[in-house]
């Protein structure tokens, strides 16, 4: 290898470690403000409120997803000069983001009607204006994942976040009713807007220049049948249950499912960010591409096996003291969903792969795989047993298609599958052994009809973190796994 590319690689590593910095960051910051203000609108709210507002946006979900244009993976992956291809884009989501807003005001009604809640009919068409304002936000802000840029990428995520925070949990406290959340999310999304122009110089034109959608749209395509089925099959059990159980059910199943995934939607999200803009540079060296992947795998399972164990042992105590008695329900299918979320987490390792070298296709029809595996199991499961039924089939439906996401990764990587089965299972080992202290803990500190305390609960996370860390140390010391290698290197 030349001293030149070596410099190249070098260069990008160090741009994809800070670039993670940042956005692991933002994550961390988004999900602190993200707990407090649920917490408290989760103890002024009732389940029912939650419910209509997740039905409001499952109406706006389906209706964005099925017009998803892809448009923002597209340009990412381009390895030309992308300015060219932005105004045709911007103009294209403006009339996408018109046409849906009009749409969604008209079929307010008739979604109403389907879940049989009335009361969510204004909601549903109030929370439109949001898709306005995604829809005139500065394309110019491609460049911040694109270039790995993700310092600025923090500030202007983080401005929608504050004004979410600020305007939900003021809302509550004057109205305590459902209205605080659909003006926290409005508020959020308007300071995005705002703080798009404000942060980046680029200033989009209308265009008419349609060959460049259409150009885009030609990978954007696959990305929009992924996201169809990825929407169907993450959404699809909200759907189901919203309808066949009611809204309060709803409330109950999405937080449930918002508080568990976790691992998926946290760990991935923040190191799918950096890792689809790094490997689309290293698309044509497929060693470095393999051994990028492993180390990305290496790091998710290490930070996403032990978020999983404390959720799944502590998710009777964390909701009986933070959300309330009220929530109690929810609790068997939380557990049930943690489990379902770390395997999203690991599968969600192989799509930035997929993309990067420019088969976005894999992804969707293995998610294919997974819709069918969902749709045969989830009535049959959620009329036996109500919203833990639904996570059981959510659960089932992950496992079935985790293989293929797995093979095809390894195939394409050309990576053996002793190598994958290693990043894996010092992980899984220690997280058995951190479960394990904590439930000897639970045992033999408290008594069975005392209410857990605050400063226990915290004690038994402690307990729980440490035996992880403890464990995870003594194998990669006396074997070779190098995790303390791969955190030296980062750090460096």
């Amino acid at each position: 290898m030349s001293i030149a590319t070596k410099a190249s690689i070098e260069s990008l590593s160090q741009r994809v470690i800070r670039s993670g910095f940042w956005v692991f960051s933002l994550r961390i910051t988004e999900r602190a403000f993200s707990l407090i203000r649920l917490i408290i609108l989760a103890r002024i709210l009732a389940p029912h409120d939650f419910g209509l507002m997740g039905i409001a946006m499952l109406t706006m979900a389906t209706l964005e997803t099925f017009s998803q244009t892809g448009f923002q993976a597209a340009l990412i992956q381009k390895k030309e000069n992308t300015e060219l291809y932005l105004d045709a884009a911007w103009t294209i989501m403006i009339i996408r983001g018109l046409i849906l807003f009009t749409i969604l005001y008209f079929i307010a009604p008739y979604a109403a009607i389907f879940f049989k809640s009335p009361q969510a009919k204004p909601i549903i068409r109030i929370i439109g204006f949001s898709i306005l304002f995604h829809a005139f936000t500065n394309i110019g802000l491609i460049y911040f994942r694109k270039e790995l840029e993700f310092n600025k990428q923090f500030i202007y995520q983080l401005s929608g976040t504050l004004a979410d925070f600020i305007v939900a949990v003021s809302a509550v406290l004057i109205l305590r009713n459902v209205w605080a959340l659909v003006f926290g999310l409005l508020a959020g999304n308007f300071a995005r807007f705002v703080v798009s122009y404000l942060i980046h110089p680029y200033r989009p034109h209308l265009s008419s220049d349609l060959g460049k959608a259409k150009e885009l749209f030609g990978f954007g395509k696959w990305i929009l049948g992924s996201s169809i089925l990825v929407f169907l099959i993450t959404q699809g059990d909200d759907i189901f249950v919203g309808k066949l159980l009611g809204a309060t059910a709803l409330g109950f199943y999405q937080l449930a499912y918002r508080i568990s995934n976790m691992p998926a939607t946290e760990i991935t999200h923040v190191i799918s960010q950096v890792t689809f803009p790094a490997y689309s540079k290293l698309q044509d060296n497929i060693p470095k591409l393999r051994e990028a992947y492993l180390k990305v795998l290496q790091v998710t399972a290490f930070l996403s096996f032990p978020i999983a164990g404390l959720i799944f042992v502590l998710a009777p105590d964390f909701t009986k003291i933070f959300l309330g008695e009220k929530w109690m329900p929810m609790v068997p299918a939380m557990q049930v969903l943690v489990l379902a979320g770390l395997i999203r987490s690991i599968m969600a390792t192989t799509g930035p792969v997929f993309e990067a070298v420019g088969k976005p296709e894999i992804a969707t029809k293995w998610q294919v795989v997974r819709l069918i595996a969902l749709g045969a199991s989830i009535y049959p499961l959620t009329s036996l047993w109500e919203i833990l039924g639904a996570s059981v089939a959510v659960f089932l439906s992950n496992l079935t298609s985790a293989v293929g996401f797995i093979l095809m990764v390894l195939k394409i990587t050309s990576c053996k599958r002793g190598e994958w089965i290693k990043a894996m299972s010092f992980p899984l080992i220690a997280v058995l052994f951190m479960a394990l202290s904590m439930f000897v803990f639970k045992f033999t500190f408290q008594d069975a009809n005392t209410v857990i305390k605050i400063q226990t609960f915290f004690m038994l996370a402690g307990v729980g973190i440490l035996t992880y860390f403890v464990v995870i140390y003594l194998l990669d010391r006396y074997t070779n796994y190098g995790l303390r290698l791969l955190i030296k290197e980062s750090l460096r």
